[in-house]
């Protein structure tokens, strides 16, 4: 029944913009967690952003400071706005929302089906 919906992704010349959104709905429990990963061709799927339910927020070392993620909780919505991009960040952008469920008590992972960015002159 949880959905998420991602939007944003395209292609983007280097040192260009693009911004991420990924909204969760359905009868999704107490979010405890909404962020970002990637997989490019041939390679693992890697933590790009995360952010937590009290604000704490987490980046990928080859992100840092061209990326910023924030989120909506009143939308369960968390967005990604990537500046500076690169080549390397050609990828498709994963969305992942972790959750809190309390009858019965458990933490459940969900993910979205991806978006691509492509960064190419």
């Amino acid at each position: 029944q949880v959905q998420l919906v991602e939007s944003g992704g395209g292609l983007v010349q280097p040192g260009g913009s693009l911004r991420l959104s990924c909204a969760a709905s359905g009868s999704i429990g107490n979010i405890l967690l909404m962020g970002w990963y990637r997989q490019a061709p041939g390679k693992q799927r890697d933590l790009v952003a995360t952010i937590t339910n009290v604000g704490a927020i987490r980046y990928a070392d080859s992100v840092k400071g061209r990326f910023t993620i924030s989120r909506d909780n009143a939308k369960n919505t968390v967005y990604l706005q990537m500046i500076s991009l690169k080549p390397e960040d050609t990828a498709v952008y994963y969305c992942n929302t972790r959750s809190l469920e309390l009858i019965p008590m458990s933490v459940r992972d969900y993910w979205g089906q991806g978006t691509q960015v492509t960064v190419s002159s």
